[in-house]
């Protein structure tokens, strides 16, 4: 199955919403520009857990990424997938999106199966979710070696726009796509049944919708996004993310939160 955010519905309709500008210069100098909260414009790399409420090896990996998603130097996005439904509890949380999303991403690797926990670091590697070594041996790794964010990503809005600020790749240049991901605030579900049964769990950045915006093309590059867009959502991301030659996910170059105003 193809993923949503490569189906051209979406890339329709977000182009309504997002203008791209060549240069950084078409802020609106008549407006005040405000910075988003205190973020790094790398950080350190982006996580990706595949997890389920149904699923009974997730609750370690779910307490594990609540710490993730409270570090300002990690994008932290949690996608709950449909397939663990059948075991008596349907995730409250879980997209058939999400599961495409993990699917591909398998494709990508060259795996034949997807698991809960995963963990997918930077769209380059997949981990156990609840290893916490893996994960941030991992992140270390990478941006040690040249695999972290490299591609600074800056966000700043005015009284009814989100401002993003996509930089420049230097000697290597790239191709991607702005992809945006919305997400759910923090939310604390009981599960009544399943493998989970009287499990309280608060579950963090949830992701409920995944759209491509449109395309980096490895120089500085301005969008931006009516405010009204990220107001009504619980939270939102923007990722700078490679597409290979078959349309599956590739390594992620930068990456923000935009957060809710």
């Amino acid at each position: 199955m193809v993923m949503a955010w490569r189906r051209s519905l979406w890339l329709a309709a977000l182009a309504l919403a997002f203008s791209a500008f060549a240069g950084s210069g078409h802020a609106g100098e008549s407006e005040r520009v405000q910075a988003e909260k205190s973020q790094p414009d790398k950080p350190l790399g982006v996580v990706e857990l595949f997890t389920s409420q149904g699923c009974s090896s997730c609750p370690p990996a779910d307490a594990f990424f609540a710490e993730l998603a409270n570090k300002e130097d990690i994008v932290a996005l949690a996608y709950h997938v449909d397939y663990w439904d059948y075991l008596g509890w349907k995730d409250t949380l879980s997209q058939k999106e999400n599961t495409e999303r993990q699917n591909d991403y398998m494709r990508a690797f060259g795996s034949r199966s997807v698991y809960t926990p995963q963990a997918v670091i930077n769209g380059r590697i997949h981990v156990n979710g609840a290893n916490r070594s893996e994960v941030n041996g991992a992140l270390a790794r990478m941006a040690r070696g040249g695999e972290g964010i490299r591609v600074p990503v800056k966000v700043s809005r005015t009284s009814d726009r989100v401002i993003i600020d996509a930089g420049d790749a230097g000697a290597s240049p790239s191709d991607a796509h702005v992809v945006i991901v919305y997400f759910e605030p923090p939310q604390t579900i009981k599960i009544a049944q399943g493998e989970n049964t009287g499990r309280k769990m608060t579950y963090w950045n949830a992701v409920t919708d995944i759209q491509t915006a449109g395309m980096w093309h490895g120089k500085a590059q301005r969008y931006e996004l009516p405010l009204s867009e990220v107001s009504k959502k619980g939270g939102c991301a923007v990722l700078l993310q490679s597409v290979g030659k078959d349309g599956m996910p590739g390594p992620i170059l930068g990456a923000a939160f935009i957060h809710k105003p």
